[in-house]
């Protein structure tokens, strides 16, 4: 008996899809604007936050844990909570003390990177405060926020994508899309 992996039917099914005409659809996996990777000019609100009030650099502890929070688009209000791979983590960190290219895409010491570790897709949700660095606990692997989050120490084996951030009229907005693709590498 023949097992056919996961990954051949989506190709197949993909392969299908442009045959019919539905290769961006089925190519992009959603067509829904709540799964939209964040886009240039988008707000980011807090997770959880009903009143989907815009943040501001003063909403982000300074030096503290990670504050998770979802891209929305100004026009609409669509939160881009459509995708687990849209959930963005927001550092404050001392603007002095960061890389020349982490500097450049933070906005008053606020950096923004994927909540998602590109070991095994598990949330980047801690924060070890004695060595200023994110930390997910499902492999143990460390990352630094203060220079473009790459890998200090675990199984991970890239950096975190970044999502390079602007004010504009003192909230924190998105000024460009992720530097590299959020995910993480198959087991």
């Amino acid at each position: 008996m023949t097992r056919i992996g996961r990954r051949a039917v989506l190709q197949g099914g993909i392969s299908l899809g442009v045959g019919l005409g539905l290769a961006p659809t089925l190519a992009l996996g959603q067509d829904d604007p709540a799964s939209i990777r964040p886009q240039e000019g988008d707000l980011l609100v807090r997770v959880g936050d009903s009143s989907i009030k815009p943040l501001t650099p003063d909403d982000i502890p300074f030096g503290a844990t990670q504050t998770m929070a979802w891209a929305m688009d100004q026009t609409d209000k669509t939160v881009r909570s459509g995708s687990r791979l849209n959930r963005v983590l927001l550092v404050r960190l001392d603007a002095e003390k960061l890389s020349p290219e982490t500097s450049s895409r933070a906005a008053d010491g606020v950096v923004a990177y994927t909540a998602i570790c590109t070991h095994t897709g598990c949330d980047v949700d801690d924060w070890l405060p004695d060595e200023r660095l994110l930390y997910c606990p499902c492999h143990s692997s460390k990352f630094d926020p203060q220079d473009g989050a790459r890998v200090v120490d675990g199984p991970a084996p890239r950096m975190l994508p970044a999502l390079p951030l602007k004010l504009v009229d003192g909230a924190l907005v998105v000024a460009k899309p992720f530097t590299t693709r959020v995910g993480f590498e198959s087991p």
